[in-house]
């Protein structure tokens, strides 16, 4: 192919550039997922102009990394990064480099760009393809490779690593062997452990927007990036969890791996939740003997998972706020519904819970089930699923129904109890939570008036 379609935007934006005398590409992912037939969802545009200069000819710029060449230019309502024609020199913190400097050529700066497929620049003009690494036929050939030699490449930035297993997992391509093999030298190694932890996540999340994150996953352990910054994790390889019962025909490890892939694509941190979500169990596992059948059982995993949840993300630097939605999920996915639950139950369950995180624990048990055979779960196929939405669709109809789930919810409060007579205090907590208790059991009594007489005869 030796042009690409541009869009109209790029078009406008490159006659401002070339009406000042300067040249423009569409660079980067844009260009490979144009050539790849998908939609390019952000436009990075490289230019001759220097920043300053591209300052100069429109209207709103940002400088969000002037000092590396990179201005967001602000432009017929999109944010597009620009950055000046660079080359690259010398990376003693295995990240930025010691020494940018503009060059005058886009071939120049494609030279310093990671993979051959990311290493491709269509002209804004007309949309010519400039490919000086062959990235278009690599593309064609689903290969990644680096630009270069790949030890240097990778010598340069411990993250291009993680980021080959990432593209191969997000684009179902395989990695170049030569490429490949050098993620297995000592000396990349080290290079891989010594990145921040924050863009170690940063790429392991993009890698859960994959379409089948088990791809990656499975990298990442064969090249022993895994055990670099979750070894927690590789506990799981050959603790066996089939038995004589036949539930499980996968490790454990296999197991969390093909439930990240079972989980929703559009919710990254729910398939993370599904990928440490029986990170526990080798710590639980109980093997026994029961009237001749072998019998793997892993009591209170779901606790040591959650332990497992959080130290793995803290040490990630997740925030507080996500560390607490991933755990209490794992806390919470061992839940066994049964139809003779009476709504009271119903109720308790979804107080213990959180109704906003019903779908979410639905979803999490339905990747479970895609994990145990690495197959589609299909909701009414199984008495289990049908379980599933049985239980969907009485949270649903209590809710509707507007009961009271937590304590904000009662007509009473702590004032009108204390204008009752009852002080303030432990106590006067006791007697609310007492109230909200009796509520769950029969919302009827969710009356001020009667809910003052009770609270009069618990003081």
């Amino acid at each position: 192919m030796n042009k690409i379609k541009i869009p109209q935007v790029l078009h406008k934006m490159n006659e401002i550039f070339s009406q000042n005398g300067f040249e423009a590409y569409l660079v980067g992912g844009a260009v490979r997922d144009v050539l790849l037939g998908k939609e390019a969802s952000d436009w990075d545009v490289t230019t001759n102009a220097k920043p300053d200069e591209v300052i100069k000819i429109f209207r709103r710029v940002i400088p969000t990394g002037i000092e590396h060449g990179t201005v967001t230019v602000h432009f017929m309502g999109e944010e597009i990064e620009v950055t000046t024609f660079r080359t690259e020199s010398d990376y003693s913190d295995g990240r930025h480099p010691d020494k940018v400097e503009y060059c005058g050529h886009i071939e120049e700066d494609l030279s310093r760009r990671d993979f051959t497929m990311n290493a491709i620049a269509a002209g804004l003009e007309d949309g010519h393809i400039v490919d000086p690494y062959g990235g278009e036929n690599d593309i064609k050939k689903k290969i990644i490779r680096t630009v270069g030699n790949a030890h240097e490449r990778f010598s340069e930035d411990g993250l291009r690593p993680v980021r080959a297993l990432r593209f191969a997992s997000k684009l179902q391509f395989s990695i170049e062997k030569d490429t490949y093999s050098e993620i297995f030298k000592e000396d990349i190694q080290k290079k891989i452990v010594s990145i921040s932890v924050e863009r170690f996540r940063d790429e392991f999340m993009k890698m859960m927007e994959s379409p089948l994150p088990s791809i990656g996953l499975k990298l990442m352990e064969e090249t022993g990036i895994l055990k670099l910054f979750i070894p927690e994790m590789m506990e799981g390889r050959n603790c066996i969890q089939k038995d004589d019962r036949g539930y499980h025909i996968f490790d454990v490890l296999d197991h969390n791996i093909y439930a990240c892939d079972g989980a929703p694509k559009e919710n990254p941190l729910l398939r993370l939740t599904a990928f440490l979500h029986d990170s526990g169990k080798p710590r639980a596992k109980v093997e026994r003997i029961v009237d001749g059948i072998k019998i793997n059982n892993f009591f209170n995993h779901e606790k040591y998972s959650a332990e497992i949840a959080k130290k793995v993300m803290t040490r990630l630097k997740f925030s507080n706020t996500e560390i607490d939605y991933v755990t209490h999920l794992i806390e919470n996915h061992m839940f066994h519904y049964t139809s003779d639950w009476s709504d009271a139950a119903v109720r308790r369950f979804i107080v213990k819970v959180g109704l906003e995180n019903i779908d979410d624990l639905i979803d999490l048990r339905l990747a479970d089930m895609y994990g145990k055979y690495n197959e589609p779960v299909r909701m009414h196929d199984t008495a289990s699923c049908a379980l599933l939405v049985e239980l969907t669709d009485r949270v649903k109809k209590i809710a509707e129904e507007q009961n009271a789930l937590s304590l904000k919810d009662l007509k009473v409060n702590g004032n009108d109890l204390i204008n009752a007579g009852i002080p303030a205090g432990k106590n006067l907590g006791r007697i609310l939570n007492e109230l909200f208790q009796t509520v769950l059991d029969d919302p009827k009594m969710n009356d001020k008036e009667k809910l003052l007489n009770l609270a009069l005869n618990l003081k």
